[in-house]
């Protein structure tokens, strides 16, 4: 059906993301792979996804898994049934730890409490409740299907439930929204204590609702608007308690999210599901956005790969840059260059000129982060240090290649 990847190296842990593409609507700012309307397609998925558990589980034999991510989509949607049913067959087949992190997506008006009753239960651990806004308002202009008080008593039933992690995901930028819009949005997501807060700047995509009506004239909140929400989003969220990790997340001590910190540290994961992807036994490959096709592939045999391809590790190089300066950990000499064999001071020589612009700031222990101000320009600033990233490998290169000419 498709080539299978390597076997990972069995001393690493291993992520297993599930995506589940249904949705009870479409929100206009969304381009993640969903579908509203689909229901009757729920049984058939579900079928398609244990088959492709069964067969890909062989290929991770002996590999301790300590995270599991249900996103989507809305996997609420889904049923708290088919949702178990999946967990019970990755437990089966698959090495997961007990104290694996298992982590449902959840849309305030797609839960409730029986339901979250069978899903802690079953081993569901971690819940993240999209949230958005808190003003009743924006969430109509926007499309979200829930209200302001189903958030509310979302988080009461989760926590009856016994849900001890659990995190909320906020939007700021939306359409018409103003800096004390915000703040009020963002102080009563505070005020529902949560372990975790997700904080996202509003991305207009190609090919969203959102998109068309930004084109057709309407106005939103400017750069320097979303930056100054931003830079007061991470010093109230520290007064709060709650300790940035990455450039939009947000955690109490102890409840940092352990498998998206897997994307951002380059560790091994597996994907199931249309549009979903893996990195995993040196290969990263991905499955078709289509939710038929990947059903057929398991009912007709019909190919569903996507991407397939070998990474090298030049590029993997460049990617420990661009995903490890995402986070508040950042980059070290000595893990660069362990790791890649690669001079690091062509980078440290413009993180330095960085810090001058107060972008970057290197820790008493050497490693290298972007302050919130060099996180507000992150992409500029990686794409510059991928570019003395490989001036650096080239200059390396050329005496190796002029000695070995020397020598003909």
């Amino acid at each position: 059906m498709f080539r299978k990847a390597a076997s990972a190296d069995s001393r690493e842990k291993l992520g297993i993301y599930i995506h589940i593409p249904f949705c009870r609507s479409r929100c206009a700012y969304c381009d993640f792979y969903s579908q509203a309307g689909r229901d009757e397609r729920m049984d058939p998925y579900l079928k398609a996804l244990v088959a492709h558990i069964r067969e890909t589980a062989p290929l991770a034999e002996g590999t301790p898994v300590d995270t599991i991510y249900f996103g989507g989509g809305t996997p609420s949607w889904f049923g708290a049934k088919r949702l178990k049913v999946l967990l019970g067959e990755l437990k089966k087949r698959f090495k997961v730890e007990k104290s694996a992190e298992i982590t449902l997506e959840a849309n305030p008006d797609s839960v409730n409490p029986k339901d979250l009753h069978l899903l802690r239960r079953v081993g569901f651990n971690r819940i993240s409740l999209g949230m958005q806004s808190a003003c009743p308002e924006e969430l109509a202009d926007i499309g979200r299907p829930h209200t302001v008080d189903q958030t509310r008593q979302a988080v009461r039933d989760a926590r009856s439930a016994g849900f001890q992690n659990l995190s909320l995901d906020l939007i700021y930028g939306l359409p018409g929204q103003t800096m004390e819009r915000w703040r009020q949005n963002l102080e009563q997501a505070i005020a529902l204590e949560p372990e975790h807060l997700s904080c996202y700047g509003l991305k207009v995509e190609e090919g969203t609702p959102l998109a068309c009506r930004v084109a057709a004239g309407e106005t939103m909140p400017d750069d320097d608007l979303q930056a100054d929400m931003y830079l007061w989003t991470v010093e109230r969220l520290a007064e709060a308690g709650y300790a940035q990790y990455e450039i939009s997340n947000f955690a109490r001590e102890g409840f940092r999210s352990v498998h998206n910190l897997r994307y951002w540290l380059m560790r091994p994961y597996i994907g199931f599901g249309p549009g979903a992807h893996s990195d995993f036994g040196s290969r990263r490959y991905s499955f078709v956005r289509d939710l038929d096709r990947y059903i057929d592939g398991f009912e007709k045999g019909v190919p569903i790969l996507d991407e397939d391809e070998l990474i090298p590790e030049r590029e993997r190089c460049s990617e420990y840059l661009m995903l490890r300066l995402r986070t508040v950990e950042g980059i070290e000499e000595w893990e660069y260059r362990s790791a890649y064999f690669m001079d690091f001071s062509p980078l440290e020589a413009r993180l330095e000129e960085f810090a001058a612009q107060g972008w970057a700031e290197k820790t008493p222990e050497g490693r290298w982060h972007l302050t919130p101000r060099g996180f507000l320009v992150s992409n500029s600033l990686i794409c510059d240090l991928q570019e003395h990233q490989e001036q650096g490998a080239l200059a390396e290169l050329l005496p190796r290649a002029l000695a070995r000419f020397g020598n003909r």
